[in-house]
């Protein structure tokens, strides 16, 4: 995330509540500790418009209580409402379209049935755009295909796991595939979409915080997309973790990143394969 510089007072007399230099600093500085987001500057008007509706929800009069509320209660669930807001959840069914024949030409390649690991899952395009690839890619053998989805947003990830869209999010898919992976809402459900089961099931999802300590993962991976995500992080926790992938993918084992992420200079367990698109040559 880019900053810039930004000179504007610390008060503005649209606004409902005060929101000074020092509760934006405090914020910036906040959802870092927790969650690695790195906010620039120019984040400040979004920061006050989404966290005002907090202060409105919890009937506070001023920032600086709400930030020092949170403070004084590090396991309140209003931390996980918090983080919430400060997310950015823009994404669509296969988004960068060129890295989904890559992964079916890999799962070609492997031969097998797959297992992914979709570490920024949102509301679940992503996901379900990776099975949806899987099938295709691999016919029957794709039933047993897995793909782990992740996301730190617990209200994103509701709406993935009831996999329904509206029908404007599909209708730029070709016609083909939108026969196959959705079925079409009726009646009261009219304008709507939803996945298909065989493609839900084979979605799991969770949450996570990739600054955790641990992350709740027992498995290896053979493709982990990690897309748009470490553009919010600085470059000494992006090595963090992608020093973190290299143990949970397989031998070979690949790693799509996002269109504005070069990993190349970050870490040297990773070697570029294609636009985007990195092999793991690390320890794995």
């Amino acid at each position: 995330m880019a900053t810039s510089a930004y000179a504007a007072p610390s008060l503005s007399v649209d606004r409902q509540f005060d929101f000074r230099d020092a509760d934006f600093a405090r914020v910036r500085k906040m959802i870092h500790a927790h969650a690695g987001i790195s906010l620039g500057t120019h984040k400040r008007e979004m920061v006050y418009s989404r966290l005002a509706r907090r202060l409105r929800a919890l009937g506070l009069q001023d920032f600086g209580s709400y930030l020092d509320q949170l403070e004084s209660e590090p396991g309140a669930s209003e931390w996980e409402d918090f983080v919430n807001a400060l997310t950015t959840n823009l994404t669509a069914f296969f988004r960068e379209a060129h890295h989904f024949p890559i992964l079916a030409d890999f799962a070609k390649r492997r031969g097998g049935p797959l297992s992914v690991w979709c570490c920024a899952a949102s509301t679940g395009e992503e996901p379900y755009s990776i099975a949806m690839t899987l099938v295709e890619a691999l016919g029957p053998r794709a039933g047993s295909s897995t793909v782990l989805a992740t996301d730190i947003d617990t209200n994103v990830l509701a709406r993935a796991r009831a996999a329904v869209y509206p029908e404007e999010r599909v209708e730029k898919m070709d016609g083909e595939r939108l026969r196959r992976f959705f079925l079409k809402g009726r009646g009261a459900n009219t304008g709507q979409v939803r996945v298909r089961p065989e493609i839900v099931d084979m979605v799991r999802y969770d949450t996570l915080n990739l600054l955790a300590p641990a992350w709740p993962i027992d498995e290896k991976f053979d493709v982990i997309f990690c897309r748009n995500v470490m553009i919010y992080f600085d470059k000494p926790t992006q090595a963090k973790i992608l020093e973190r992938f290299v143990p949970l993918l397989k031998p070979g084992g690949l790693l799509f990143a996002g269109h504005s992420e070069n990993f190349t200079y970050i870490s040297r367990d990773f070697r570029l394969r294609g636009q985007t698109v990195y092999e793991c040559v690390g320890r794995a």
